[in-house]
């Protein structure tokens, strides 16, 4: 069984290969929804954005990024500016299968201005 570690949390969970790292995580206890995201999310349908997790280690061990998920994390201001300025990949948890062992951050911080704030 496949280990992902959430780095931020301190936690470890086993997850049947192929297994929905959103369903596996929730089911375990880690909470990756922030702030009203806990009640007000999509239910797992890739909608929200509120589920992404960075991945620190592992990228080749989940799933490859389909369309759908490919396309909210480019529309959805949660999702784009979660992805600004950071080498690591940003998932969606509900959209992501877990093949392999992996370490994954649950609710990155957003980059609103990048590295030096613009407006200064």
């Amino acid at each position: 069984m496949p280990t992902v570690k959430i780095v931020n949390d301190k936690q470890s969970i086993d997850v049947p290969q192929g297994a929905n790292l959103r369903k596996e995580a929730l089911k375990d206890g880690v909470e990756l929804y922030s702030g009203p995201y806990r009640y007000l999310n999509c239910r797992g349908l890739g909608m929200c954005c509120s589920c992404r997790v960075r991945v620190v280690e592992g990228e080749q061990n989940l799933s490859k990024p389909g369309l759908w998920e490919r396309l909210h994390m480019l529309i959805n201001p949660f999702g784009f500016f979660a992805k600004l300025g950071s080498e690591k990949p940003v998932r969606l948890a509900c959209q992501t299968r877990v093949q392999g062992d992996c370490q994954v951050e649950a609710r990155p911080s957003l980059n609103w201005h990048g590295e030096e704030k613009f407006w200064e």
